[in-house]
């Protein structure tokens, strides 16, 4: 990616935020477009492709908070033609802070740092023989879904990842195969020139290699010589048992790869868990509920109930069992990460008749008039009524 290309990008216009946006919003925003536009979702069409990788692009700077910051200090720096100031030193502080800090040395990507953008710091005459040092990659964020099961027992998926790294081509040299880059002769690898103001001398990036410090005679094809590319990557992910819905993963390496030998940043995979039809879960617990015949409640009964991924087991329904009541079958819920596991919860339903025959009706008017008492409401209508 040229300079020019990561001064003129509106990052923020390509995610629909404000530039004053937080970074759930940004982060929300990536994710909705993500999904409208990822090429999975739109096999064959390579404008929503080349729109993914817009949106990949500018997630991987804005999702970064360093990287953010260097990008609107550029913007803002450059957004009206030139540098705003406000006197200077011979340090090279101007305005109330210090330049130094702004433009360190580093890549001239996007997603890198300003050094290589524009060459070193402002001085008084001279220029920047700061090396360019090792920088981690990005972390990158990804969504999957899993079934209920196979978040339970844990699974491994796979991820396709689309994102900025060294061109595949020429390996992140931007030399065409079979050449390779050489050092700048005008600044002999520095990347950086000096312009002479008169009261200070302004450093910038060397008009020969613009800032890179090497020059390609035949640049690579697919990266035109920057060295860097949008690509696209499947992993194996491992999501351990018992994910719940939600919950973020983390993947150590798996992120953007670093720059200038640096490691690369992490991957965060965001699970989503899909129902199931039978249990539900309460944190390492599951839950069931049961349905459990009037009689079955009235004078008490053992039921089969079902587990998860299990043989039935037996569960003992003591008589007057009301309705809504929860029972506890011990380990048959979610492994936890300490080996241990949790609980069945299973909660009866007490399924009222409604359509009885004479014999059964017969039978229940019996019932009522053995077990008349008092009303059972009497309590409540006196106390509403006080």
């Amino acid at each position: 990616m040229s300079t020019k290309d990561f001064l003129e990008k509106d990052y923020y216009k390509t995610l629909g935020v404000s530039k004053g946006a937080s970074a759930d919003e940004i982060k929300k925003s990536y994710r909705k477009l993500a999904r409208k536009y990822h090429p999975d979702a739109n096999e064959g069409d390579a404008k929503a492709e080349a729109r993914f990788k817009e949106i990949s692009e500018a997630y991987t700077v804005l999702s970064d908070e360093q990287r953010r910051k260097e990008y609107d200090d550029a913007r803002s720096l450059f957004g009206s033609g030139g540098p705003r100031m406000g006197g200077s030193t011979s340090s090279g502080s101007y305005g109330g802070f210090d330049l130094g800090d702004l433009f360190g040395g580093s890549t001239g990507s996007a997603g890198g740092r300003l050094g290589d953008l524009l060459g070193g710091v402002f001085g008084r005459g001279g220029t920047s023989t700061q090396q360019a040092r090792p920088r981690r990659g990005a972390d990158v964020e990804t969504e999957t879904s899993l079934s209920f099961s196979d978040a339970i027992e844990g699974s491994t998926v796979s991820l396709r990842l689309t994102g900025e790294g060294p061109c595949k081509t020429c390996m992140g040299t931007g030399a065409k195969a079979g050449t390779v880059p050489k050092v700048c002769p005008t600044c002999e690898g520095t990347g950086t020139g000096s312009r002479n103001l008169g009261s200070f001398g302004f450093s910038e990036p060397c008009k020969t290699c613009r800032g890179r410090g090497l020059v390609v005679d035949d640049p690579c094809p697919t990266c035109s010589g920057s060295g860097r590319a949008m690509s696209t990557r499947t992993i194996q992910a491992r999501i351990p048992a018992g994910v719940a819905d939600g919950q973020r993963i983390k993947i150590a390496g798996k992120g953007a790869p670093g720059e200038r030998g640096g490691p690369a940043g992490d991957l965060y995979v965001r699970v989503h868990v899909e129902p199931h039809k039978v249990f539900g879960r309460s944190g390492h617990n599951l839950t069931l509920s049961v349905p459990l015949t009037f009689t079955e409640a009235a004078l008490g009964a053992e039921i089969k109930v079902p587990t998860h991924h299990g043989m039935p087991v037996s569960l003992r329904i003591p008589a007057g069992t009301p309705n809504g009541r929860t029972f506890r079958v011990r380990g048959k819920g979610v492994r936890r990460k300490d080996g241990t596991t949790g609980d069945l919860l299973v909660t009866v339903d007490v399924q009222v008749p409604t359509d009885l025959s004479g014999k059964a009706k017969s039978a229940l008017e019996q019932f009522r008039d053995a077990t008349a008492g008092p009303d059972p409401r009497g309590d409540l209508l006196r106390q509403a009524s006080a």
